[in-house]
């Protein structure tokens, strides 16, 4: 089978370093709009963040881990109902993210009066970047999902023939027999090989969206200097972190990645918002969140992040289940998808009041 896990990874790892290097160093030295006058300890609020990082890094460990591990668990898996409604109660989370946490945050950014009102306040940016955000990923998931298929069935094609004339001396009517059997076998096969492919693109594509989200909220608690400002940040950021985590590790539990993959990925999406903060701490002597540059830079890379996760939510994740026929026509695992998505949805929705 083609191979696409690497090109995947090299485009994150790509997205990362840009995000990790490239923008605390166009925010540092930005002009500054001026700021209320806050008393600030900055003993104390050192103290709170290196606590945060410890707490959100084995809040999205232990969160992105569930879903994985539930693979060994027999009640978790695909074939009971139960996995329908945690999926939901995921997706639930991840769209409440995009709609009630990004999205304004992104609003607030690009509308900001530290900005010039031409032409940030003459045209609407954030729902403009959002909505091109949704269209690429739309394209990304379709070209993609598109190529790997292509790419597999070729592959498929020469195994086949192959074994064809491998077995070209069997008699024709065990010949006969065994290609319609082998016929049938393929073509379930390449079901749910295409499933399959589905789920690799759909995680792949969701990562990117939540890797981008969790260190600009990083930067932001690790350039803080108000105690008061981290110390309800750090709660509130450690079950953001592990509720998007269980969808994350939902998506890559589905792709049946390997074991190795899996680990890298869980692993790569717990260490972003830590490693945002450890940014943050680093340039919050220098760093201004009400700059013109930054407040365009985070505004943009929220509003594309917004765009990325409810398109993904609402077309990859939840339209894909709850039209799954094994969900219409069983009136208690619809509903019980229905309770978990708005349960998923307004936990998320609860916490946008600290953060």
């Amino acid at each position: 089978m083609f191979n696409f896990q690497p090109c995947f990874f090299n485009i994150l790892k790509i997205l990362f370093l840009l995000i990790v290097f490239v923008l605390p160093a166009i925010v540092s030295g930005d002009c500054t709009c001026d700021a209320e006058a806050t008393k600030n300890n900055k003993n104390d609020a050192l103290k709170y963040k290196v606590v945060s990082i410890a707490a959100i890094l084995f809040a999205g460990a232990v969160g992105v881990s569930i879903p994985l591990l539930g693979k060994k668990i027999r009640t978790l898996t695909p074939e009971h109902d139960i996995f329908f409604m945690i999926k939901a109660f995921a997706a639930g989370v991840i769209l409440a993210t995009g709609f009630i946490h990004i999205l304004p945050d992104a609003f607030a950014s690009l509308t900001s009066p530290c900005l010039n009102e031409n032409p940030w306040g003459k045209f609407p940016f954030t729902i403009f970047v959002a909505m091109i955000s949704a269209i690429g990923t739309l394209m990304v998931d379709s070209f993609a999902t598109g190529f790997y298929k292509r790419q597999s069935k070729q592959v498929n094609t020469v195994d086949e023939e192959m074994h064809e004339e491998h077995e070209g001396h069997v008699n024709v009517h065990t010949h006969a027999t065994h290609g319609h059997a082998q016929g049938s076998a393929t073509h379930h096969e390449e079901l749910n090989l295409a499933e399959l492919i589905r789920f690799w693109v759909i995680s792949q594509v969701l990562k990117l969206g939540i890797v981008a989200h969790s260190v600009i909220i990083g930067i932001s608690l690790g350039s803080s200097q108000s105690p008061q400002t981290i110390k309800p940040l750090l709660a509130a950021l450690s079950f953001h972190q592990f509720f998007e985590g269980m969808g994350l590790g939902g998506c890559i539990s589905q792709a049946q990645f390997k074991t190795r993959s899996a680990a890298i990925m869980a692993t790569f999406f717990s260490l972003t918002a830590p490693v945002g903060i450890a940014i943050g701490i680093g340039i919050s002597s220098v760093y201004n969140e009400n700059g013109p540059t930054a407040l365009i830079v985070e505004g943009i890379f929220d509003a594309a992040s917004a765009g990325i996760l409810i398109y993904m939510a609402l077309v990859d994740l939840l339209a894909a289940d709850f039209m799954n026929p094994r969900v219409q026509n069983n009136l208690r695992i619809q509903l019980g998808a229905n309770a978990s998505l708005l349960l998923g949805a307004g936990c998320m929705s609860v916490l946008a009041k600290w953060a």
